[in-house]
């Protein structure tokens, strides 16, 4: 069973988390709109207080699908960015919002825009072999805000990810190609991206731009919901 939670009223908006997270890292922008929206936030499967899911990046999708309230917004960042465009390709959904993610994480001699396999794999490899503390040291490299990244760590130590979700999301992080997917989406799209961010790069914009998807570019690194001039 995956655990959500809800606050506010008004139009349905969810939060997709990253790899290694869960949604309380998401706790200040639900602050700041549940006067304006119905606020759901899930965690992924083997993250926070959800149980594992056996199988592909499908069978996730599923068992997320089965607790979305109707016709949201959703919101993914990271790895929840991949499921959002799962999700809109399967069901009706009335916007997505990527915060830095991409429909491919990985390069290949097809899409320049990703990471190349051999710095994911050391990135995820060093993650693995002591998560709590990878995870953040990454924090700490995103912003200088001292209060996020106490709020975050936090987090982090108090609903760590188990190993089988891990390697899943992994897996899926480094072949999963939805850019078929995400370009027959017809439902409105928006990205912001971190001007910094060492693993979507930058110029991902030239795809976004191209398919006329409204983007914004802040200062910062792959967390940008963490800092203060945030805003969708």
């Amino acid at each position: 069973m995956l655990y959500s939670k809800s606050y506010g009223l008004g139009e349905n908006l969810v939060f997709l988390h990253g790899w290694g997270f869960n949604s309380d890292v998401f706790i200040n922008l639900t602050n700041k709109y549940k006067d304006q929206y119905r606020i759901t936030l899930i965690d992924l499967p083997g993250h926070g207080r959800s149980d594992n899911v056996n199988g592909d990046i499908d069978d996730w999708r599923d068992e997320i699908i089965k607790i979305l309230p109707k016709n949201p917004i959703l919101v993914g960042w990271s790895l929840g960015g991949l499921f959002a465009i799962k999700i809109a390709d399967k069901i009706p959904i009335k916007k997505i919002i990527l915060i830095a993610s991409t429909p491919k994480f990985v390069k290949s001699n097809e899409w320049e825009y990703g990471i190349k396999k051999s710095d994911f794999l050391n990135f995820s490899n060093a993650m693995k072999n002591n998560l709590s503390k990878q995870l953040k040291r990454f924090v700490s490299l995103q912003t200088k805000n001292k209060e996020q990244i106490k709020i975050i760590n936090n987090l982090i130590n108090k609903y760590p990810a188990n190993i089988q979700a891990l390697e899943q999301g992994i897996d899926f992080l480094l072949n999963s190609n939805l850019i078929s997917e995400f370009e027959k989406i017809k439902i409105p799209k928006e990205v912001i991206l971190g001007a910094n961010d060492k693993l979507i790069p930058i110029g991902i914009k030239k795809f976004y731009s191209a398919q006329k998807i409204p983007i914004k570019i802040l200062n910062c690194g792959h967390i940008p919901f963490i800092e203060n001039d945030f805003s969708f």
